[in-house]
């Protein structure tokens, strides 16, 4: 007689997945990540550095040769090495502002920005993110374009008029000043292309708020543009790296708050669309 004795299988379980949490730490370093493995990014700070650089050393360039020459334009007649150096800061705007447009409006042509806010479902940190990541590097390539500038430019002009060092009162505060405004213009960029969602709209929207706005004041009465052209964001934005000021600008404390003010507004403007409507 034989005994039949059954085997009894134990039941498979399925390994357990580890349980990640969205912390504000993770999500930067998720945006640090896709900011660098675009080739564009390369691209435009490298142009936006070479912008600040370039235009500046041709301005100093240009200001020693009229000198030396007897024949200096009347345009640089009151230059000083500061403001030859940061000659080309309304160059390198446009190149930051333009790469923080494409960062968030980029993902937006792409689809990848669902998959962004399936990862994080609160949403607004991935606008502050992206922001704070976008800023701090426009921020550096500014602030790092205006310092070689300056240096460089210093050795350019030495022996005229326009010399000075970097311990000659406000200069300091006008080269990091630069910087803060590029990164700044960055964060509108980044602003911009969430609020808009649309590569050209932000570009378009970013280019008339620095440039083409400033130009139809212009057209205006002058008592009409004392009141409005220190407000706008472009003029502000000057005066938080400008050496010298008058009564048709605001104080450089002033500049900072009013264009920190254009800032704020355009990013909650930004995260109340993010936060209100489907990506």
């Amino acid at each position: 007689m034989s005994t039949l004795t059954a085997t009894v299988e134990e039941p498979r379980t399925a390994p357990v997945r580890p349980v990640y949490r969205v912390t504000g730490r993770r999500v930067l370093t998720s945006e640090w990540a896709k900011l660098w493995s675009l080739r564009s990014t390369w691209i435009t700070l490298g142009m936006g550095l070479l912008f600040v650089v370039a235009f500046g050393l041709i301005a100093a360039s240009r200001y020693k040769s009229g000198i030396d020459s007897g024949n200096l334009d009347s345009d640089f007649a009151d230059s000083t090495t500061v403001s030859l150096s940061l000659f080309g800061t309304n160059f390198a705007q446009l190149a930051l502002g333009v790469l923080g447009v494409l960062v968030t409006a980029g993902e937006y042509s792409t689809g990848m920005i669902r998959s962004s806010l399936a990862a994080v479902p609160r949403r607004l940190p991935v606008l502050w993110s992206k922001a704070a990541v976008f800023g701090l590097v426009a921020l550096v390539v500014g602030t790092l374009g205006a310092f070689v500038t300056f240096l460089i430019g210093s050795g350019i002009v030495s022996g005229t008029p326009a010399a000075m060092s970097l311990s000659h009162a406000g200069v300091l505060r006008s080269l990091l000043g630069a910087g803060l405004y590029l990164g700044l213009v960055g964060v509108i960029g980044t602003a911009l292309g969430a609020l808009l969602r649309s590569v050209a709209g932000g570009i378009s929207v970013l280019v008339a708020a620095l440039m083409l706005i400033p130009g139809l004041i212009s057209l205006l009465p002058s008592s009409w543009q004392n009141d409005i052209s220190p407000y706008l964001p472009s003029s502000a934005g000057e005066s938080m790296f400008a050496l010298t000021h008058d009564s048709t600008s605001l104080s450089p404390g002033a500049g900072l708050l009013v264009f920190l003010c254009w800032t704020a507004l355009v990013l909650g403007g930004a995260a109340y669309r993010l936060a209100r409507t489907d990506a």
